[in-house]
């Protein structure tokens, strides 16, 4: 796909999709939706680790209301369904470690693709908004689901009803993201983070991410059952073999994802 609205580039196994509409502080459209969707697929087969960011000075401000010749009267059901739902499926399907570089402004449908995340790491100026109630709707692209299990119920339902912005130190105090970095040195820190999953053991971070996203519908004993099976599996790879080895030997482990 030739891409219109954002960049796509792969560099030592760490694919960087950068949303690029800083005109409208990246607010998707359905051309952009699709070229996410599309890099994001991209990315499952040629990278070992994904970045979301965003071009200037903000991550996403959510939906484009100009997008369209009647935005009042979008068929909001049709787009969450056919253009939201496989974009962040594609994101959640993903085997590969993915992390979220919120460099600024987070709101609404920008804010929940950001938290599909599985780790989060935002500038400290930046913040998140769940914008959707101060135009008569709810949280959606995936923000009721995320919301609640990242910060609890009852912040959850704060940030919907109000609507107030959430600073990202506010942000990671509350557990909603994993980290608050000093805007200063704000890439060079994603970007070793980026490094440091994309040379780790592939293999261990697809189980990682699926026992963990399953977790929240298993009891106790089906949760230890999977994890015994999972664990199973991953201590027949020779990415385990050369860990061991390697800790052994006090050197950094060459993991080769088999």
């Amino acid at each position: 796909m030739d891409y219109q609205t954002i960049t796509y580039a792969v560099e030592d196994g760490v694919a960087v999709i950068t949303f690029n509409r800083p005109e409208t502080l990246n607010a998707m459209t359905q051309q952009m939706r699709a070229e996410i969707t599309d890099a994001i697929i991209a990315a499952g087969e040629n990278a070992r680790v994904l970045v979301l960011t965003g071009a200037g000075g903000a991550f996403c401000s959510g939906q484009d209301l100009g997008d369209g010749a009647n935005a009042a009267h979008v068929d909001l059901e049709r787009t969450l369904r056919d253009e939201y739902m496989p974009m962040l499926r594609a994101l959640r399907d993903l085997s590969i470690p993915t992390i979220s570089a919120v460099n600024g402004a987070a709101a609404g449908a920008g804010a929940n693709l950001a938290l599909a995340a599985d780790v989060v790491i935002a500038a400290e100026s930046a913040y998140f908004l769940q914008a959707f109630s101060r135009i008569g709707l709810m949280p959606d692209a995936g923000g009721t689901y995320e919301l609640p299990r990242r910060m609890g119920t009852a912040k959850a339902m704060g940030a919907a009803l109000f609507g107030e912005r959430i600073s990202a130190t506010q942000a990671d105090q509350w557990g909603m993201i994993w980290e608050a970095v000093p805007d200063e040195g704000f890439e060079a820190h994603w970007q070793a983070r980026a490094k440091h999953l994309a040379s780790g053991p592939t293999l261990a971070y697809k189980e990682i991410k699926r026992a963990i996203q399953e977790s929240s519908a298993n009891d106790w004993t089906k949760q230890m059952e999977q994890e015994a099976k999972r664990q199973g599996k991953l201590g027949k790879t020779r990415d385990f073999q050369e860990g061991v080895v390697a800790f052994l030997q006090k050197r950094p482990a060459q993991y080769e994802g088999r």
